[in-house]
């Protein structure tokens, strides 16, 4: 846990970034890289909302036109991201969704989008939602059942095997074989994990052989390294579980916290002989190497539900690049609209959830030191502004970050 002076000293850190341009304009980006005769990169994150409660009903809805993936589409076409992991993307196993998004919906140009966007290489892989445990893991004393129950006691929740997938796309290639996934990377491995209690009885929530067999990561957590113009990057993709849907026994907070601690476990030095991925190498990170972490974290740094510092671990980590912190004005604009009172910085935010839940920060773009940040933003324009209309695709809305030369 956290200090209260090493929140405080964060949260002030965090007060201090720096607002920068918010729709995308990625035309400007290009020249201004060619006037200072160096490489960037416009790395990304976006939670797509691109899942289906049906097994292969992604496929279906990108077979017949879906309008949502079209606006998914648009605003990628608009900002034109050289790396980007989309979180909640269905996976099957022959990659047709993700096929099927680039000949039709990138690879054509959209209505308020731009030119058409194509990625060279991409990397996605099984995940842990939907998966059965054979475990009644919310423990209402049946194993599976039906709708949201079944999804309830699989090691990540989900109907089906593969929704809420990750995949990322990148222009650069993709070392494949280099690549490191922690899907099956057990919770009890880690070091001082916090395990959920039954807070009536103060005994353990999950039985002992349900915790034996128990994923830390509900969907994975993979470290792709892509050769880009400015040297070899590590992409840490991840997308914790939501901390909440569940009971007093918090299990899907601590999980959050625990899915984000990876990271920070992952970047510390050490040799870490227990952090082994799913091919069996073991250890963490190394100290010289350059990495970008990106997804839907599902935290935020000062609201929402989560266990407190849980995106601090690495928001403020020491290896983590937290000057710029993209912002946006629709951001601004929709919360006041709920009129929700937030601790944080509204115009970070990054996530609409409704007028109960309101505006959160929950996505993230962090790179390593040594890259330093040019610009960035959060592509959430005010109601009325060009783009507006593409935003009712996902609750959440895509961020970047512009990367300059070393």
């Amino acid at each position: 846990m956290l200090t209260t002076a090493l929140l405080i000293a964060a949260l002030i850190l965090l007060a201090a970034c720096v607002r920068l341009r918010v729709q995308g304009d990625r035309d400007q980006w290009a020249r201004d890289v060619q006037a200072n005769g160096v490489a960037g990169l416009r790395i990304a994150t976006y939670n797509t909302s691109l899942n289906d409660d049906r097994a292969n009903g992604l496929i279906e809805r990108l077979e017949r036109g879906d309008a949502n993936a079209r606006k998914v589409a648009a605003v990628l076409q608009r900002v034109r991201p050289d790396i980007v992991l989309l979180n909640e993307f269905d996976y099957d196993d022959a990659h047709r969704a993700a096929d099927l998004f680039q000949q039709r919906y990138l690879g054509v140009a959209q209505p308020g989008g731009g030119n058409a966007l194509t990625y060279a290489y991409r990397y996605l892989a099984p995940v842990n939602t939907g998966v059965p445990s054979g475990f009644d893991l919310d423990r209402n004393g049946v194993v599976g059942g039906e709708g949201r129950s079944a999804g309830n006691d699989s090691w990540g929740f989900g109907l089906h095997p593969g929704q809420y997938g990750m995949l990322v796309l990148s222009r650069y290639p993709i070392d494949t074989n280099d690549v490191r996934t922690f899907q099956h990377f057990l919770w009890k491995n880690l070091p001082n994990a916090r395990a959920p209690r039954d807070p009536k009885t103060d005994e353990a929530w999950y039985s002992a052989a349900a915790w034996a067999k128990f994923p830390l990561s509900s969907k994975s957590h993979w470290d792709v390294p892509i050769r880009t113009p400015l040297g070899r990057i590590h992409v840490l993709a991840a997308h914790p579980t939501p901390p909440v849907f569940d009971g007093p026994e918090n299990r899907n907070g601590l999980r959050n916290y625990d899915e984000i601690r990876l990271w920070s476990e992952y970047l510390s030095p050490g040799a870490k002989p227990w952090l082994c991925d799913d091919r069996g190498r073991c250890g963490g990170l190394a100290q010289d190497a350059s990495f970008v972490i990106l997804g839907d974290h599902n935290a935020d740094p000062v609201d929402g539900d989560g266990e407190p510092g849980a995106i601090l671990q690495i928001v403020s980590h020491p290896r983590v690049n937290n000057a710029v912190a993209p912002t946006s004005e629709g951001g601004p604009e929709r919360a006041a609209q709920y009129g929700i009172a937030r601790k944080g910085n509204i115009a970070q935010h990054t996530g609409d959830f409704g007028p109960q839940a309101g505006t959160l920060r929950l996505d993230y773009v962090l790179p390593s030191k040594d890259l330093p940040v040019r610009s960035g933003g959060i592509f959430w324009p005010k109601q009325g502004q060009p783009g507006s209309e593409l935003l009712d695709a996902s609750d959440h809305h895509l961020v970047w970050l512009d990367i300059g030369p070393r």
